[in-house]
């Protein structure tokens, strides 16, 4: 048996040295619902894991006000779960990361690896993208910001470049009005992978859409940020043709592949009844907000 050295650094300095000191040999265990899982089948093999939950910025939740928050990239989905103001700003982004894994998983499961796994079905990754929400990495060259949308690079790899590490998701502020949602098709009631994904956060005023984000996932080889059907609700209140319109931009940014959970015309059509749907939800939450 090949040995593994593991690592339990208490700053984010310790660990971005030993992250890139191990060139590419080290793994990032954040839950480790993903990687331990992937070690367990020989598809992972690390010479070194580096645990990020005993650094503070890590597992941390900062209400930044206004419906802004900065969340750490390991803070487990059953604790953001109990943050008294959290899914009251942004519910679609909650009940997307609630949905990864079962309640045992949710204990250690965390958005930062669910982003980092880069699988293109991971539930929370559509909804942060809807957010607008932006991650903070850091390297041995510093740190920097992009958008959510720009870390996934296909399935498994993303842009990260050699030695950073997620460090946080930073989510906007929220106008009155706003609201979010998430859902996803499954083949099963529970635990199951998405079929596909869909995230919708709007902004309405006096009833008409003022601002609006779209994400599908699990219909691309990356999440994927819809702008043309977020136009189509812009402006509108939501009436049945601006539904359509913005279904049928959903449906024309889909490039999914046919597998034993779905056929490329089946995802391509559920994308279209999941927009209108959440959008549905969306709206209703921004109604009471």
């Amino acid at each position: 048996m090949t040995d593994i050295r593991y690592l339990a650094p208490q700053t984010l300095d310790e660990a971005v040295g030993a992250y890139a000191a191990a060139a590419g040999a080290a793994r990032i265990l954040a839950g480790g619902t993903d990687l331990l899982v992937q070690m367990r089948a020989g598809v992972a093999k690390p010479g070194t894991i580096i645990d990020i939950k005993k650094i503070a910025e890590m597992t941390a939740i900062e209400d930044l006000g206004g419906g802004a928050f900065r969340i750490g990239a390991a803070v487990p989905g059953a604790v953001l779960a109990e943050h008294p103001t959290f899914g009251k700003a942004w519910p679609g982004v909650l009940e997307a990361i609630n949905l990864i894994g079962s309640k045992q998983v949710q204990g250690r499961a965390s958005p930062g690896g669910n982003l980092c796994n880069a699988s293109p079905a991971g539930d929370s990754v559509p909804a942060m993208v809807a957010a607008g929400a932006r991650v903070t990495v850091q390297g041995p060259a510093g740190r920097r910001e992009m958008p959510v949308e720009a870390v996934p690079a296909g399935p498994g790899r993303t842009t990260l470049a050699p030695g950073e590490i997620l460090v946080s998701f930073t989510l906007p502020p929220r106008p009155k009005g706003s609201g979010d949602a998430y859902l996803r098709m499954i083949p099963r009631t529970e635990m199951d992978i998405a079929v596909v994904g869909c995230a919708v956060n709007l902004t309405l005023e006096g009833g008409v859409v003022k601002a609006a984000r779209v994400s599908l996932g699990a219909v691309a080889p990356t999440v994927l940020l819809v702008e043309e059907a977020a136009r189509a609700l812009i402006g509108t209140r939501l009436d049945d043709a601006a539904l359509e319109a913005a279904a049928a931009a959903c449906r024309a940014a889909c490039k999914p592949i046919n597998d034993k959970r779905g056929t490329i015309a089946y995802r391509t059509k559920v994308a279209g009844v999941l927009l209108k749907r959440t959008a549905a939800i969306a709206a209703q939450r921004a109604g009471g907000n």
